[in-house]
């Protein structure tokens, strides 16, 4: 018998979490329980399951609640959190109403997985554009200690959700007729998507920063256990239809140099490092066309020091949203507990 496992959500990043649960062959019960706002029928990992109507009914006897996010007008663990702990399972929640909840852990499994305790019943899995840059600059935080970090992302349409790929879709064949009057949803994205980078994700704060920047400033001290990293934060939506690529500066306390950061980088958990001499001047590098290949690791690239200040590295770093941004970090959080005997299939 394997672990009782539950799925709220069956969005892009549910139907993910079932996909990364069979490709890694997490010791479940197969199918895992599903459920959603509604009863449909859907094809998950290859297969036509039943998705369940969402009620307490779904987490009776489940070790673990996996909450894919938003599901319905509240996030699911909003709604469920108290029902899944009255029923004894343990949750994992990739959406973003307790990440920085104190007491609970905001876990990167190669980062920071000592913050899961024994007797831990919740806990939360950062926001993507967050786990793929602590991924890339913890090793080199344990090595130099950063002190400050200036980030612009790129972030796939993917990251809103199933309709954002629809819109660069759909907009796609009409702005390569014209780019006057392009049709396209607000509620989506807040200008045309197609042919444009639109520097706009979640809603603006009083300060002029959005809530996406906030998440990554909060997030990425909350994950390395340092408060005292400033971090600056530009979020673009992009018109790629998956992979969020990032372009990351550093400022470390003790002097690295570009290639020791390379070799911190060669044997660090989860990163692939793609920055070698390609012949007559070039160097190879990664972007999203290489996460069809690496799907479950974050790229390094474009690795160097930077002239303008003494202790300064930049990198590019790419990573695919919906599996190691978001579905996969789940999974690989639930095999953390699994190997640390908090739970047993």
């Amino acid at each position: 018998m394997g672990l009782k496992v539950t799925v709220i959500g069956v969005g892009l990043v549910g139907g993910e979490i079932v996909q990364c649960l069979k490709d890694r062959r997490f010791p479940c019960d197969w199918p895992p329980r599903v459920a959603a706002t509604r009863e449909r029928p859907e094809t998950l990992a290859g297969e036509k399951l039943l998705v369940e109507e969402t009620s307490a009914a779904v987490f009776e006897g489940a070790d673990l609640v996996l909450f894919a996010g938003q599901e319905g007008a509240k996030g699911a663990s909003v709604q469920w959190r108290e029902t899944a702990e009255k029923a004894g399972a343990i949750s994992i929640d990739n959406g973003r109403d307790f990440r920085l909840t104190e007491g609970v852990p905001l876990v990167v499994p190669e980062v920071n997985a000592h913050a899961i305790k024994r007797g831990t019943k919740f806990i939360a899995s950062p926001n993507c554009s967050t786990i793929q840059m602590v991924v890339a600059v913890a090793p080199l935080h344990r090595a130099a200690k950063i002190k400050r970090i200036i980030v612009s992302t790129y972030q796939a349409t993917s990251g809103w959700g199933l309709k954002g790929p629809r819109e660069l879709r759909e907009q796609t064949p009409k702005a390569l007729q014209s780019l006057d009057d392009i049709p396209f949803d607000p509620g989506v994205f807040a200008r045309p998507i197609a042919f444009y980078c639109i520097p706009h994700i979640d809603r603006f704060l009083d300060d002029g920063s959005t809530r996406e920047e906030w998440k990554m400033v909060h997030e990425t001290r909350k994950i390395l256990g340092d408060e005292s990293i400033r971090v600056s934060a530009t979020a673009v939506r992009v018109p790629v239809f998956n992979g969020h690529a990032e372009s990351v500066w550093l400022e470390t306390e003790k002097k690295l140099s570009a290639e020791e950061a390379r070799e911190i980088l060669r044997s660090a958990p989860g990163v692939v490092l793609i920055d070698e001499p390609d012949g007559d001047g070039k160097r190879t590098y990664p972007t999203q066309l290489d996460i069809r290949k690496y799907k479950d690791e974050t790229l390094v690239g474009r690795v160097r020091e930077d002239t303008s200040c003494d202790k300064g590295l930049a990198l590019w770093v790419v990573s695919d949203n919906l599996r190691k941004g978001a579905a996969l970090n789940v999974v690989q959080i639930a095999e953390v507990l699994l190997k640390k005997g908090y739970v047993k299939a």
